[in-house]
């Protein structure tokens, strides 16, 4: 085939076959801004595609049309791809809304064909644009190379000058910028003082004029954290007897210089609230931005009846998604000091006398308070267990029991060793399904199906993932099909497209939570009626 007003015709084609798959289903809802951005780059995708094969078949000498066949073949190009994108885009639409059917949302009139064309044109002009700059460096260098060397020698020198030259500016430039540009943005948000959260005048709590920690230091996130939840006249009212106001001890970035110092700021505050005199502690890994679910916390202090005391510490200012690329390992380190902090004092105490230890973490928090302790550093006084929500699909320890699951159960909800120590939950199933003999060391997970974020998988370029395989999750779209290359670009789309409501993709509902807490901590004297109840307050 030969090449129209500089554009290859089998690239053409299979870039908009890649468009048209890029419409069809996924995980989550896509508004027409993401969808226009996943087109564009499959758009794209799909005319590499095309164009390595249109080489490919010339490097093989395989035959060709002759001239004559030549403006045929450039019509059919161009009927199908016009009737395989119109159809694709009329049907867009009753996909978008097969998915919202079963989140329980309010069905849409159109993807907006207009948007998600343009968009898509856009994208493949920057991103062509981008490869032929590539392409004209690369055969500037050979040039200049084969005076002095054999042609194919030249060729690789070319191709890795080139690379390193683009490398280098994406790396360090563009890369290094914009991240730069975003932490500096997110840092000013960060420092923000609500004006309706005054500053704590209860000397019990963080913040407040005996606190260890400077109530502006806490950034926005912790401000937010230490003045919310349930009060004690809350609580009261609700259980219908006296109940103590749960503590919350948050440390922030800007509260000390260093990750150890952070974590002994958290231990002295934790020492000189008395959370080591409450019954439970539950140490919190909070998100990238330093966010902590209040479905989470809300639903525990409650479950707990107040005798809880929660801690966390910020480790960035940045989105879970920017940080896990900019600042994963710091992250990590400032999790493993923080439980190194407050596992050794509490490791310390009289067993028959110091509260029961758990762990939580959502999304990038469960990446991080995962990676938190060793277990062999715990094995001779191990705590209670850990909850952690949403874990991120790099997770080492979800992907290894999910791995090596019981082979009768899916890898959405997987069963290990018979739910012994390991036990998985979603909106539909809780942890007692795995049955009753869950040991004293519990790991629950709670995950859905449609969560981006935990079932995003880089094999999916080239492989169907586990979890598309019958029986699928109840949130997950019988529509949805794996193609090649399109169904790994969708999920990562699906991770920025944050559309789904509480109970369904990354977004995870009080009521899971309340069941999962129930699962892992088994709270005495919750009736059934008083389930119900709790479960109403925190209906949306």
């Amino acid at each position: 085939m030969r090449w129209v007003g500089g554009f290859s015709v089998l690239g053409l084609l299979v870039a908009t076959l890649f468009f048209a798959l890029s419409l069809t289903p996924s995980l989550v809802p896509r508004p027409p801004i993401v969808q226009g951005l996943i087109a564009g780059v499959s758009f794209s995708a799909g005319y590499a595609v095309g164009v390595f094969g249109r080489w490919l078949w010339h490097y093989l000498e395989f035959p060709v049309p002759g001239p004559r066949l030549d403006w045929v073949i450039k019509l059919l190009a161009t009927v199908a791809c016009i009737v395989v994108a119109v159809t694709f885009l009329w049907q867009a639409t009753e996909w978008q809304n097969s998915i919202r059917a079963l989140m329980g949302m309010e069905e849409i009139g159109g993807v907006q064909p207009v948007t998600v064309a343009v968009m898509t044109l856009l994208i493949f002009a920057v991103l062509l644009s981008i490869a032929r700059l590539f392409m004209r460096t690369f055969q500037f260098m050979s040039k200049r190379f084969q005076p002095y060397v054999a042609p194919h020698v030249s060729n690789v020198v070319g191709i890795v000058i080139a690379a390193a030259l683009f490398w280098s500016v994406i790396d360090g430039v563009i890369f290094t910028i914009g991240l730069r540009a975003a932490d500096n943005s997110y840092q000013h948000l960060d420092a923000l003082i609500q004006d309706d959260l005054p500053r704590p005048t209860d000397p019990a709590q963080v913040g407040s004029a005996a606190s260890h920690i400077d109530w502006q230091d806490l950034g926005r996130q912790g401000r937010s954290f230490v003045s919310s939840g349930p009060t004690a006249a809350e609580l009261s009212d609700f259980l219908g007897e006296s109940a103590p106001a749960p503590i919350r001890v948050y440390v922030g970035l800007n509260a000390a210089e260093t990750h150890e110092e952070r974590a002994r700021l958290a231990l002295e505050e934790l020492k000189r609230v008395g959370a080591f005199e409450r019954s439970i502690l539950l140490l919190v890994t909070p998100t990238g931005t330093g966010w902590v679910d209040p479905a989470a916390l809300d639903t525990v202090e409650y479950l707990q009846r107040g005798d809880i005391a929660s801690v966390a510490v910020q480790y960035s200012y940045l989105p879970s998604p920017l940080s896990l690329i900019a600042e994963a390992e710091y992250g990590v380190e400032t999790a493993r000091a923080v439980f190194d902090r407050i596992y050794g004092y509490w490791s310390s105490l009289p067993s028959d006398n110091r509260p029961q230890l758990y762990l939580h973490g959502l999304s990038l928090g469960a990446l991080n308070s995962d990676r938190s302790f060793d277990i062999y550093d715990i094995i001779n006084d191990p705590f209670k267990g850990a909850l952690w929500s949403g874990p991120p699909f790099r997770s080492e320890t979800w992907r290894n029991v999910t791995r090596d699951r019981d082979p009768d159960s899916p890898a959405w909800l997987p069963r290990f060793r018979d739910g012994a120590v390991v036990r998985f939950m979603n909106q539909e199933l809780g942890f007692d399904a795995a049955g009753p003999d869950w040991g004293p060391f519990r790991i629950g997970y709670l995950q859905y199906a449609s969560d981006p974020i935990t079932f995003f998988d880089p094999q999916a370029f080239y492989t169907q993932p586990a979890w598309l395989q019958e029986p699928r999750g109840p949130d997950v779209s019988e529509d949805l099909r794996w193609f090649p290359i399109v169904t790994m670009l969708q999920l990562a789309a699906d991770m920025a497209a944050g559309a789904a409501p509480p109970g369904f993709g990354h977004t995870y509902a009080a009521r899971d939570y309340i069941n999962a807490w129930l699962g892992l901590m088994e709270p005495e004297g919750w009736a059934e009626a008083d389930l119900e109840r709790l479960h109403a307050r925190f209906a949306p």
